[in-house]
């Protein structure tokens, strides 16, 4: 691969791994009886889709935005592909744009669901005359157990928005009823393997049983770490037995992975501008690690680094002692990760790429200081495609 064909900065995504990541998941939803909706949160490259919606059962969206992209580039309700949208809180103008496209509309609380209802029955009631099918109400729930760390990430930790609690459950049952609701869905793994949520499931059983009992479907959420290499398989396709065994009325079970869709699907490309030395050697890159790697600050965690240079392609080590700090071109003043160990001294020129960097990348990027957001580029085996160069105008538009 001639890595000076690629603009810098960009992300690449390689189609060959991207395929082996759906191929995967395809056998998962066979041999598990599940349907895999794609999270756009953690993935969005809709450049990509028309691999990825041969593969899926749809997506899921967590506003208006999302749920009009999944019904533009994966497929419609009408064409056989599930869009499914939760969100903290929706407002008027946002139902009246997700009732002609949703098939899925879950709520996060009892007075969403109230002050919705009627008027998805009305839509539904239109769509019967019309022969088509009904948009499925479901409510999201807080089984309060979670084992995702750090606590930003825990939809279960003490105060959480996010689901109704069981406490409030029955409250709300007692109150409004349950009427149109025909599904459950929580969402509390991250970057998680399945004995997480067998163990989840026990909790959820605990807490909402008498009400899985009424119900057509569940949402069993994202954060399934399924193509990483050594998640348990097994104990997936167990667990999900398990369940339609003590449930077996429910029709359909969602599994909602954006992770696991891209990951180790791609690359972000960057190039050492220049190097300054305080204590430590410092490359300046011309990408922004809190602009276009995020997730490296706020979970935190380290990416892994290849050096590309005059003598090939080199893997830098993670060195906590020693080696070069790798700082963003913000005026942040954290905005840097490392140090690094290479093989090779770093120069100005030299070219890095930072492995895994097509999910929650490009979905929570910015342009903070008014920095450039990489390319988009597609890798089909040997063959680099630029898909996408962004200008001024995309950072002016954004302001």
């Amino acid at each position: 691969m001639d890595y000076n064909a690629i603009p810098s900065p960009c992300y690449v995504l390689d189609l060959n791994k991207l395929k082996a990541n759906l191929a995967l998941l395809e056998r998962v939803q066979q041999e598990a009886q599940i349907k895999i909706l794609l999270a756009l949160k953690g993935f969005a490259f809709w450049r990509c889709f028309e691999w990825v919606r041969s593969s899926l059962w749809g997506c899921c969206a967590s506003g208006v935005y999302e749920a009009v992209l999944a019904y533009e580039e994966f497929g419609s309700r009408e064409s056989g592909k599930e869009i499914c949208v939760f969100s903290p809180g929706f407002k008027e103008s946002d139902m009246q744009h997700l009732l002609p496209i949703a098939s899925h509309i879950i709520f996060n609380s009892f007075s969403q669901y109230q002050r919705y209802k009627d008027t998805i029955l009305l839509k539904n009631q239109k769509l019967k005359n019309l022969g088509l099918s009904p948009i499925k109400m479901g409510l999201r729930i807080n089984p309060l157990y979670s084992e995702v760390r750090p606590a930003i990430y825990n939809p279960c930790a003490p105060y959480s928005r996010l689901g109704i609690t069981p406490t409030a459950f029955i409250e709300g049952v007692q109150t409004y009823g349950l009427g149109g609701i025909s599904g459950l869905h929580f969402h509390t793994h991250c970057e998680q393997d399945a004995p997480a949520l067998q163990e989840t499931l026990k909790h959820v059983q605990k807490h909402f049983g008498d009400t899985i009992e009424t119900m057509e479907w569940m949402n069993f959420g994202g954060g399934q770490h399924i193509s990483k290499e050594g998640y348990d398989l097994e104990v997936l396709k167990s667990t999900i037995h398990d369940f339609r065994a003590r449930y077996p009325h429910i029709q359909d079970i969602f599994l909602e992975p954006g992770e696991a869709v891209g990951w180790q699907t791609g690359f972000l490309l960057a190039s050492v501008i220049d190097i300054v030395h305080n204590e430590k050697d410092i490359a300046i890159l011309d990408i922004s690690i809190a602009n276009h790697m995020p997730d490296c600050l706020e979970m935190p965690y380290t990416p892994q680094v290849l050096h590309l240079n005059e003598e090939g392609i080199e893997r830098a080590e993670i060195d906590p002692q020693g080696g070069v700090m790798l700082g963003g071109s913000s005026c942040l003043a954290g905005d840097f990760i490392g140090p690094y160990h290479f093989k090779s001294p770093l120069q100005v020129g030299d070219r890095l790429i930072f492995e895994d960097m097509l999910h929650y990348t490009i979905v929570k990027n910015n342009t903070f200081n008014g920095i450039a957001l990489p390319s988009l580029g597609l890798l089909d085996g040997e063959n680099f495609k630029l898909l996408k160069r962004f200008e001024y105008g995309d950072y002016k538009e954004r302001n």
